[in-house]
């Protein structure tokens, strides 16, 4: 069985770096130094401000040492921005004039200037925790100056646009759509008729059409309810409500008709996507249907807000829904306890801080004192913008929040319990019958939510205890199913419920879910994404490439077949006369040379992620694998060879898969013990678990053979630091044996 997210194979979390140096990395504060020919560039800027225009002010940009010309340059924001403040939030678009100019994909940079937030930590550790559960930008500091001039720390926030829907959803086409009311007050997703100029005040078009899409939407909701399936991304949508309302983030739209995304997925379905999110926990006060908010109030704000209020069909066309309303709970109980009940927010938040630390007491013109920034993790600050406004402590909000909620009768009641979840046959080919079954104590119903394509939308059908589905005998708590399995993956979660409660397995579903793989006798065995130094061509290009394999028994023709990176497009590249024997590998270098000799399609792989698709002459697809971003010099393949799950390996050009992974079965022939190595992918820590009685030293390595860092353990479950690292991949020696660790974003 495989559990992975959406965006990255085989990894909880976070999204991972493009780069070894990821620029995302949030150990990384980026030095980030623009420079005017205009000396008044401050006044320019502001002037471009009041004009109520997208202008800019053109420039240089040095990131790190290494410098963009002609990017440009103006401040944004609304309440963050003030003409009369030195440190003003900044956009800064590398690719102005130049096209193409990006660092690591991204064109543009957002930077935001800790208004409103003493502990400088609201913004990054609620991406962070979206992250897990949904769309979401990736963030981390930046010191900015500006013409030699340092102004002080920023926030730096990825831009919501075409490279983060590509990573996320995998196109980038559809109607793009950020709600951006001329005033902080106002309904969320109201429907206000056919004429697209009477919702331009209420929302920004990010893509080149849409307003008709969009009104289709909120026709829908609103008036035809019974079909907002077809047009909303429901379960996305109750993990960012459950997500907005736990973080008391009134400065959005569960609120404010502002700072959110909504796009249209290749499903027909909008999703939404959180922005601007340093008003978290609580900063924001003014509830539009409750009034101005007392910490108490904050504190108990109710999971429920807003239910009855017709101006917020965004809540109350969803959650008057019990089945909808059970899964919402569900949700928000599993944010409370993978983030919430156990501390781990306040130890990121702590963790976060200790790495500004230097750069905050540095910071210049920083709208709070330093004993604010270390104080406002636990308790209310005063001052700063504007006057007299008083900002909750992080803890004090939640310690009181989450005794609040997890008393609700909601939030009490016994939910379903899922166990055991299985499919077999364990290989499973094309065309064949697939079982699925799980087991379930204190349900009313069971459901398999499923689909062919992470394009897809899930799908659900019901599972039963009747002894007629695979399932053992009638009313053993053992729920059964079949599907008939294509020629690409099934991805599957359960989904279980009572009258009061519901439960999912995995329990972030559907962000993160099981998979089938389905093996026909060609498969996508291996590829890289970013070849900088491994394998060149026959031309001496270190380009992307992707390795097949024939698992079967008879030699395969190839003429006819089809290769694509577009699922709107799978006939995007053709095979030529080619045949691959039993057991042998066959490359095609993905680089878009076709006039160079052998095969190169048309077309290169994104290191962001996006799906390879191969199809047979009837456009039937043949085997399809969908991936997040990709480290440098690393691919993703099948382990064990040709039938496995796609797991990070070293490259292992036209031969058999090796995943690096080792079984640490024993450290000499005398000594015996087991060996558990968690989390791993982790972002922060490792913990070393083993049953061996004597202090044993281990060694942590590099993709390269570098050592970094060299210790004892001297417990059976010791605690290893790899913060400090760059997302990639280490191996950690102990005796003569070595294990892989993921370090992620």
């Amino acid at each position: 069985m495989k559990k992975f997210f959406f965006f990255l194979w085989a990894v909880f979390g976070m999204t991972v770096g493009i780069r070894s140096q990821s620029f995302y990395d949030i150990n990384t504060i980026n030095t980030i130094e623009i420079t005017f020919v205009e000396s008044n560039w401050d006044y320019l800027l502001d002037q471009l401000v009041a004009a109520g225009q997208e202008e800019r002010l053109m420039g240089s940009v040095a990131i790190n040492g290494v410098v963009y010309d002609s990017v440009g340059v103006r401040y944004k924001g609304n309440s963050s921005y003030n003409p009369n403040q030195v440190k003003n939030p900044l956009n800064i678009k590398l690719d102005y004039i130049i096209a193409d100019q990006e660092i690591e994909g991204y064109g543009t940079l957002k930077l935001a200037n800790g208004f409103k937030d003493p502990s400088f930590v609201r913004e990054t550790l609620s991406y962070e925790i979206a992250r897990n559960y949904f769309p979401a930008s990736l963030a981390n500091y930046a010191n900015v100056y500006i013409n030699g001039t340092h102004l002080g720390l920023y926030t730096s926030v990825q831009d919501v646009d075409k490279f983060f829907m590509r990573t996320h959803f995998g196109s980038d086409e559809n109607t793009r759509v950020k709600g951006e009311s001329s005033g902080p007050s106002g309904g969320v997703w109201k429907y206000y008729g056919q004429d697209s100029s009477s919702y331009y005040s209420k929302y920004a078009m990010e893509s080149e059409f849409g307003w008709q899409n969009l009104i289709w939407f909120l026709d829908t909701l609103n008036n035809h309810n019974e079909s907002v399936e077809q047009v909303l991304n429901i379960d996305r949508h109750l993990w960012f409500l459950a997500f907005s309302n736990l973080l008391v983030n009134l400065d959005g739209p569960i609120n404010n008709p502002q700072n959110y995304y909504i796009f249209k997925d290749d499903a027909g379905r909008f999703n939404p996507i959180p922005w601007d999110l340093n008003e978290c926990f609580g900063v924001f006060r003014m509830h539009q249907t409750l009034g101005n908010l007392n910490t108490t109030q904050l504190q108990q704000l109710s999971p429920f807000a807003n239910l009855n209020a017709s101006d917020f069909p965004i809540i109350s066309k969803i959650l008057t829904n019990n089945t909808f309303r059970n899964m919402y709970v569900a949700h928000m109980k599993t944010i409370i306890e993978e983030n919430f009940s156990n501390n781990l927010y306040l130890t990121r938040a702590l963790e976060l801080q200790d790495i500004i630390d230097a750069d905050v007491q540095a910071d210049p013109n920083k709208f709070y004192s330093y004993a604010n920034f270390l104080s406002n993790i636990n308790n209310s600050v005063g001052g700063g913008p504007p006057p007299n406004n008083q900002i909750i402590g992080i803890t004090q909000l939640m310690e009181a929040r989450i005794n609040y909620i997890s008393g609700l009768s909601d939030f009490q009641a016994q939910a379903p319990v899922i166990s055991n979840v299985t499919f077999s046959p364990e290989q499973v080919a094309p065309n064949t019958e697939v079982w699925f079954n799980a087991e379930v104590e204190y349900a009313s119903q069971v459901f398999l939510g499923y689909r062919y394509s992470f394009t897809e939308a899930f799908e659900k059908t019901e599972m039963f205890d009747d002894g007629n589905h695979n399932d053992g005998s009638a009313g053993d708590g053992i729920f059964g199913v079949s599907l008939t399995a294509g020629y690409n993956e099934i991805q599957y979660y359960i989904y279980a419920d009572n009258n009061n409660a519901a439960s999912f397995s995995p329990v972030r579903a559907e962000y993160e879910f099981y998979s089938v793989p389905v093996l026909s006798d060609l498969v996508i065995n291996e590829f890289m994404a970013d070849n900088e130094t491994t394998v060149a061509d026959p031309n001496g290009e270190y380009d992307d490439w992707i390795e097949f394999y024939n698992n079967g028994q008879s030699v395969l023709a190839l003429e006819g077949y089809f290769l694509s990176d577009d699922a709107a497009e799978p006939d995007q590249w053709t095979f030529p006369d080619t045949t691959v024997a039993p057991g042998e590998y066959l490359i095609v270098w993905a680089d878009n040379d076709e006039e160079q000799e052998g095969l190169h399609a048309n077309f290169k792989l994104s290191s962001s992620g996006e799906s390879i698709i191969l199809s047979d002459p009837g456009l039937n697809i043949v085997d399809e694998v969908s991936f997040g971003q990709q480290y440098a010099d690393t691919t993703t393949g099948r382990f064990p060879n040709g039938t496995g799950d796609f797991v990070l390996m070293l490259p292992t050009f036209g031969m058999e898969n090796d995943s690096g992974i080792t079984t640490i079965e024993s450290y000499d022939q005398n000594n015996i013990f087991s060996l558990n190595v968690y989390p791993n992918p982790t972002n922060s820590y490792i913990f070393i678990e083993l049953d061996y009685s004597e202090p044993l030293e281990y060694e942590l390595f590099s993709l390269h053979g570098k050592r970094i860092m060299k210790g004892v353990i001297f417990s059976n479950n010791q605690k290893v630091d790899l913060s400090f690292l760059s997302p990639n991949i280490y191996f950690l020696k102990i005796g003569n044996k070595t294990h892989k660790v993921l370090k992620t974003e």
